[in-house]
């Protein structure tokens, strides 16, 4: 407590804290646990990085930066992750009988000597953040120590795992469904990680001599461990059963859904795809958590003019609002938002999905199933003879789907469909390669939206970032607007953010509406380049313009804008 109260006392009369700010933080130490230096920076009062040179400037000890230095295995395997965990430290290098650590808080000496006890090395210290070490210490040692100890039971229990892919599906189920299996225990163990970490998509691969399972989360895949690779095929085969797939077919995909229920209540879907490799079968898990489906559509992250013309597109009586983008662009999200919107008690509104993936009170979903003939273009059929005002077709594959669907936007319906295109003018080539003609694409269409996602600044962690003045001449910002980007920020990387730098997504959007320039365009069969310089001439802010605003008001970086958008014509 003394070596504690004694930072404390140098932080205050280095004027980095008043008493009134000492006094909180101690008090949210006392409710929530933790260093006090944690309370400091989660209050806001300090930055990681003012603390660590702060310390760094006290104790005469140099400092470094974690993120993205790469530890030395030889080092980890000094200490363990118990020992980490209790002092918040990390070795970082193994020189001899020198090891290099990292401290939090240097102001401990008494760690320092154990550590060199324990190791029988001569402790070399070094101060890093406590967001940094806690980020180094899972990803070195293991995200999450429960499913690191559960891999240690699959490990004793190896030649149990191993046994179990050679039984029958009976047998594996009754095993598997023991309280005291460890691949029971480990597959929940994912799911419920899965979930707390916002994860949209759980990866499990094999590999030869190996076998890892990744999260994506914010739409970056992140390795979080690998189990031994011979328990691959019993944990498939957990999740197989799980989601009532056939456990003994294993030379051709299956897709399936299971659905998970925690504890206050709400149900996460799971949306399960198997794809047999070379190596065994490699699984993709797509969690649906319809609590975190986002149906305000003044969240979605238009820019306010943009938004308006949306809106006026969709409240129209009829035409075709056509929403593009690759796989993971939040498509979905945009549809079922506008779909919200216009979901009134004296409307109509049936949609046709494959799969349907939130369940919307009010509206008449559909699930389409190619296997028995029921594709899209006869669901849409059917749903012509159901009195609709609003139809949705999760997509336009063929001519036949897309001769139907703006059929319907032409007498009277309000069609909303996706596609799969990289941008709103590419949209209209799309069609008429697949045999749409160009003056029902041109008469029918009310609006075509183009989106991405981008990944957030983390609100945590960013700082003001200073964008060199010729980079932002490069990606086209003209000389007199350099200046209104000195509200441009970037993470500096922090727990909340596992060091990215970056945490959430939001969504940017391309928006075309048919001008009379665009139609003649259209008639004329144009290409989409041609198409898109009559948009742009017409008002259209691109994606890339898009990208740029939200860098521009310091909520992405330069770097999320230029890996996620093409440059625009020139």
């Amino acid at each position: 407590m003394a070596a504690k109260k004694a930072l404390a006392e140098l932080l205050v009369s280095s004027n980095l804290l008043d008493l009134e700010q000492l006094e909180q933080a101690r008090r949210d130490q006392k409710a929530n646990g933790g260093r006090l230096t944690t309370s400091i920076v989660r209050l806001g009062f300090l930055k990681d990085s003012q603390l660590v040179e702060f310390l760094g400037q006290q104790y005469g000890l140099p400092t470094i930066e974690l993120f993205g230095f790469e530890v030395d295995p030889e080092a980890l395997k000094m200490l363990t992750r118990q020992v980490c965990d209790k002092h918040m430290v990390i070795p970082l290098s193994k020189a001899g009988k020198s090891l290099v650590v990292a401290f939090a808080d240097p102001s401990n000496i008494y760690v320092k000597d154990d550590l060199a006890l324990l190791t029988r090395c001569k402790i070399e210290a070094v101060i890093a953040s406590e967001s940094a070490i806690l980020a180094a210490i899972d990803k070195y040692y293991g995200g999450n120590q429960k499913i690191e100890n559960l891999i240690s039971e699959i490990e004793d229990s190896a030649d149990t795992a191993r046994n179990m892919v050679e039984m029958n599906v009976e047998v594996v189920d009754q095993a598997m469904s023991t309280d005291e299996g460890p691949i029971v225990k480990f597959v929940n163990a994912m799911l419920a990680e899965a979930i707390k970490t916002r994860t949209s998509d759980i990866h499990i691969e094999p590999y030869e001599k190996r076998f890892r399972i990744r999260f994506r989360i914010d739409g970056a895949l992140v390795e979080k461990t690998q189990p031994p690779a011979n328990a691959a095929a019993a944990i498939v085969s957990r999740i197989k059963i799980l989601s009532r797939l056939d456990i003994g077919e294993r030379r051709k995909p299956q897709d399936g859904r299971m659905k998970v229920k925690m504890r206050n209540g709400v149900e996460i879907d799971f949306r399960v795809s198997c794809l047999p490799t070379i190596f065994g079968e490699k699984v993709v898990m797509r969690l649906l958590d319809k609590s975190n489906l986002q149906v305000d559509m003044t969240k979605l992250g238009f820019e306010q003019d943009d938004f308006q013309t949306f809106l006026e597109a969709i409240r129209q009586p009829q035409g075709m609002i056509l929403i593009t983008g690759p796989t993971g662009s939040g498509k979905t999200t945009t549809i079922y938002s506008a779909l919200n919107e216009l979901n009134k008690p004296d409307v109509n509104v049936s949609t046709a999905e494959d799969p349907v993936e939130y369940n919307l009170d009010g509206i008449n979903q559909v699930q389409v199933n190619p296997a028995i003939g029921f594709t899209f273009a006869e669901a849409l059929r059917s749903f012509l003879r159901q009195d609709p005002e609003i139809v949705m077709v999760g997509e336009i594959r063929d001519l036949e789907t897309a001769e139907v669907a703006f059929k319907a936007a032409s007498t009277g319906h309000l069609v909303v469909s996706t596609l799969h295109t990289n941008d709103a003018p590419s949209t209209v080539a799309r069609l008429v390669e697949i045999g749409v003609e160009p003056y029902v694409v041109s008469e029918a269409t009310s609006i075509v939206v183009a989106q991405r996602l981008l990944r957030r600044n983390c609100p945590k962690c960013s700082v003001e970032h200073r964008i060199p003045r010729e980079v932002l001449l490069k990606i086209g910002i003209p000389e007199k607007e350099i200046e209104a980007f000195k509200g441009a920020r970037k993470g500096e990387g922090c727990e909340e953010c596992n060091g990215t730098g970056l945490k959430g997504r939001m969504a940017i959007f391309e928006l075309l509406t048919m001008t009379s320039g665009v139609k003649e365009a259209i008639y004329k069969g144009a290409s989409p380049m041609e198409i898109k310089r009559e948009a742009m001439n017409g008002g259209m802010r691109t994606l890339r313009q898009a990208a740029i605003l939200k860098m521009k008001a310091g909520q992405t970086t330069l770097e999320e804008v230029l890996n996620t958008t093409i440059p625009d014509l020139t």
